[in-house]
């Protein structure tokens, strides 16, 4: 079944976006869910070239992707810390596989997940040989979807009580909005601020620190997108921020351009 993509958290201007590119999110088979938040399809045809700008989530993921008479390839992708961008032109295919953060590391446990932050590396030198033609070659998305399940579900890994804890805390991080420093997520589960630094360096691939901070950055990117008079102060406020110039710093550092930028035109 198709999920909604209506969640478009950290997409820069995804109606632009979508106005260009056939753009699905998808869910894995069941045995897939406790590992994969799903799967991200997009195919375009453009008569002109097109940049895209997304603000990463804190996740690892598998791309299979196709441009133009390209016979494809897959790559890991780690997280991004910046603003990624990536240029469509011409006649393309991806279909995406979102890790939960903290869930990529039973997969490939001989790297820490850190391992691959802010790189991509190609997916066979990570993972069992990736069924690319498979996965790009079916016009018929339920057919890509099929494939990419069929992949998976055999390379599901054995019970990791570090992972499932790593994506406990770092879905924490992501729900509970009184949690604004690492410390107390720390305190919520139950562990040090030092060993919660490894355990995220180990599974999540950055620290927690930066994934709280990113979670403000989406809410503000959301927000700024949505609101045509948003109060920056009391959004700064909300976020845990000690005043409106620190949130338009960090947003600006993050984007690359100030909040004020994003304020839907009426």
């Amino acid at each position: 079944m198709a999920r909604s993509a209506r969640d478009t958290r950290g997409i820069v201007d995804a109606p632009d976006l979508f106005s260009r590119v056939r753009f699905r999110r998808r869910e894995p088979a069941p045995g897939l869910r406790p590992y994969l938040e799903h799967y991200w399809l997009i195919d375009w045809d453009l008569a002109e070239p097109y940049t895209s700008h997304v603000v990463p989530h804190p996740s690892v993921h598998l791309v299979f992707q196709q441009d133009g008479s390209d016979a494809g390839r897959a790559d890991v992708y780690g997280i991004v810390r910046g603003l990624f961008t990536r240029r469509l032109e011409g006649r393309g295919r991806v279909c995406g596989v979102k890790f939960r953060p903290g869930a990529f590391r039973p997969f490939a446990p001989r790297w820490p997940v850190s391992e691959w932050t802010g790189r991509h590396v190609p997916a066979y030198g990570v993972l069992p040989a990736p069924p690319v033609r498979a996965v790009l070659g079916p016009d018929g998305e339920d057919a890509r979807v099929a494939a990419l399940d069929a992949y998976l579900l055999p390379l599901v890994p054995p019970p990791d009580p570090k992972a499932a804890q790593a994506v406990a805390l770092a879905e924490l991080a992501r729900t509970d909005r009184t949690l604004l420093r690492a410390e107390a997520l720390a305190r919520a589960g139950g562990l040090s601020a030092r060993s919660l630094q490894r355990l995220f360096s180990a599974y999540v691939g950055v620290g927690p620190k930066w994934v709280l901070l990113r979670h403000r950055i989406h809410e503000a990117l959301r927000r700024a997108a949505t609101d045509p008079e948003p109060d920056w102060a009391a959004l700064a406020a909300d976020l845990g921020y000690s005043d409106q110039a620190h949130l338009v710093r960090d947003f600006t550092a993050t984007v690359g351009v100030p909040p004020t930028a994003f304020a839907p035109q009426g």
